[in-house]
């Protein structure tokens, strides 16, 4: 071996000496991770997910995927020729349009994202929240307020949906088989009507639901900033909520966080916003002193 050869082994070497306390902390443990953005948009970085999850199965993590899939389904909304539009981030959603939100997210979506693990060597199976009645969901609400009468109403966003129970038999029988579960966000309503859901919220469900050790969310973002532009790498939840009063958490972040802070009322350990564009992501977050992200607790 040569003296190059050798040195980059002794590294190697000592990167996984490194990371043994931390598969000691692991080994067991579920991992509900909510992917999309624009690490599930750019191939490189799809195909190292795919690795670092089939990693983290190879070494005794239970992953369980809860992917997006916004600019897949505006380009095919795109190609049918409807228009859609958006309240508060989410998508307004008629008879026609969720039945393309279905196919594109239960369908080439949700099955693309298996195929970047099973690639990896792992088993994944792409299921949705319909299947075997994961994810039974009721319509979701949205009061708003005239800004100038004041007068507050009720929006109807038609079949978008929230989780209202999540049976977790099906993650269950797959992860006990040895299967890494890929869920796309759509659920079941009552009266059997399909909503779509919004994919943080059906993660931060799923993860509450299962008494997740971690929910690990891949955004655009680095995670929780400061008014310094300043990483915050840990937040408790009174906290969270002074940051929210003050005006430092505003706009889209404020859904993240608090579908982070409702995941961790319901047992989670911890629930973190990481930039998914970082390679290796999910493997410096969970294997490094500190992670990368914003990390929300009790």
């Amino acid at each position: 071996m040569t003296a190059e050869l050798q040195s980059e082994a002794a590294a190697q070497a000592h990167i996984v000496a490194r990371a043994l306390p931390f598969l000691r902390r692991y080994a067991g443990a579920t991992i509900v991770v909510k992917y999309g953005g624009h690490a599930m948009g750019q191939d490189h970085l799809a195909s190292e997910f795919g690795r670092d999850i089939a990693l983290l199965k190879q070494v005794g993590i239970n992953p369980v995927i809860v992917h997006g899939g916004g600019p897949q389904i505006n380009a095919m909304l795109e190609r049918l020729a409807i228009k859609s539009s958006f309240v508060d981030g989410l998508r307004v959603t008629d008879a026609a349009m969720v039945e393309v939100v279905e196919m594109v997210l239960a369908g080439t979506v949700n099955k693309q994202v298996a195929s970047l693990i099973n690639r990896a060597g792992a088993l994944a199976v792409g299921i949705s929240g319909k299947d075997g009645g994961l994810i039974r969901a009721r319509k979701l609400r949205r009061t708003i307020r005239d800004p100038g009468s004041k007068i507050e109403s009720v929006l109807d966003l038609g079949f978008v949906g929230e989780p209202a129970f999540i049976d977790t038999r099906v993650i269950h029988a797959l992860t006990g088989a040895g299967l890494i579960p890929v869920i796309a966000p759509v659920g079941t309503g009552e009266d059997g009507e399909t909503y779509n859901i919004n994919a943080d919220t059906a993660a931060g469900a799923i993860a509450g639901a299962l008494n997740a050790n971690r929910l690990l969310m891949l955004t655009d973002v680095p995670g929780v900033l400061d008014k310094s532009k300043t990483l915050l790498s840990d937040l408790s939840l009174p906290q969270i909520h002074a940051l929210i009063a003050d005006g430092t958490i505003s706009g889209g972040m404020i859904p993240k966080v608090e579908t982070c802070m409702e995941a961790v009322t319901q047992g989670v350990k911890g629930a973190t916003i990481l930039d998914g564009r970082v390679p290796h992501a999910l493997l410096l977050e969970l294997f490094t002193e500190g992670g990368i992200g914003t990390m929300i607790h009790k």
